[in-house]
């Protein structure tokens, strides 16, 4: 099949993965949230990127410097190769969908536990990231403690595989980012006063048996929220504009008791079961900053 390049794109870019705790249900509650002023904006925590793609597409980002990063390295390889390399990229999503099956599924999914997987291109890496992203169960990117992904195959009738639009869209928007592999503390090394910082780890669980606190080997518990709740408290000591979404628990509402917070309603779709899926509370934590 042949793959046509020259899309009349939407201005309206969106992500090009799912991603739990994604914000695209939340938009319309958080972005209005938001500083109306800042310089550079940072996001250590990109995700499937809804938050800055909204920016984008509303023109708040224009002639700004932008750095946008994750500690996960397959989903930051994603964004670079979207920002360089969609015409390659998309023909091999297209090859994907042709051939997807449960099979086919298993075997790209088992890819990572080969030795013959450092060899692939950055390319291919993504191709297998996306496709298993569009066609696992609830877009649930998670691994086992070897970092294996292990997420079984959804159910989807048609999965959107090969989305040229959204791709050539993210690719637009990525053209003047900075794009890093790295943990979120580094950006105390580089957002200064005035900056824009939005913070969207994965967030701290309501229970006990909440299970997608990790989305790549390492979990992000107590310590890992301490040491957020620090990097937050430096950034806004030092006059950054300083914007977190986070789990409406009692700890972080604690945690953070000394700064805004604002309650949002979010539906949760990552429970099996069909009659647990209920909507929930989110919290959007501001600095004093923030909120000019």
């Amino acid at each position: 099949m042949t793959v046509k390049m020259d899309l009349v794109l939407d201005r309206r870019v969106q992500p090009f993965v799912k991603w739990v705790g994604g914000k695209r249900g939340l938009l319309e509650q958080i972005i209005p949230l938001f500083p109306k002023k800042f310089n550079n904006y940072f996001e250590p925590f990109v995700g499937g990127g809804a938050v800055f793609f909204e920016l984008y597409s509303k023109g708040f980002l224009r002639d700004k410097k932008i750095v946008l990063s994750d500690i996960n390295k397959e989903l930051i390889n994603a964004y670079r190769v979207i920002k360089n390399s969609t015409k390659e990229l998309i023909k091999n999503l297209q090859k994907y969908k042709d051939k997807h099956s449960k099979e086919f599924y298993y075997q790209i999914r088992e890819l990572d536990r080969q030795e013959d997987y450092k060899r692939l291109s950055d390319i291919e890496k993504v191709t297998r990231f996306i496709y298993l992203n569009k066609t696992c169960f609830n877009g649930l990117y998670r691994v086992n403690k070897k970092g294996f992904f292990n997420t079984p195959i959804g159910s989807y009738k048609n999965p959107n595989i090969a989305d040229a639009e959204t791709i050539l869209n993210a690719s637009e928007a990525l053209q003047n980012v900075t794009i890093i592999n790295q943990s979120f503390d580094e950006v105390l090394n580089q957002a200064k006063k005035d900056d824009l910082v939005y913070f969207d780890p994965p967030y701290y669980p309501l229970n006990k048996t909440s299970s997608f606190t990790s989305y790549d080997s390492n979990c992000f518990l107590e310590n890992e929220q301490f040491e957020l709740f620090e990097a937050f408290e430096r950034l806004s000591k030092k006059g950054v504009k300083v914007v977190e979404s986070n789990s409406d628990t009692e700890f972080i509402k604690e945690l953070y008791s000394d700064y805004e917070i604002n309650i949002v309603n979010a539906n949760r779709f990552i429970n099996s079961k069909s009659s647990r899926r209920r909507k929930i509370n989110e919290v959007l934590i501001r600095s004093l900053y923030a909120k000019i």
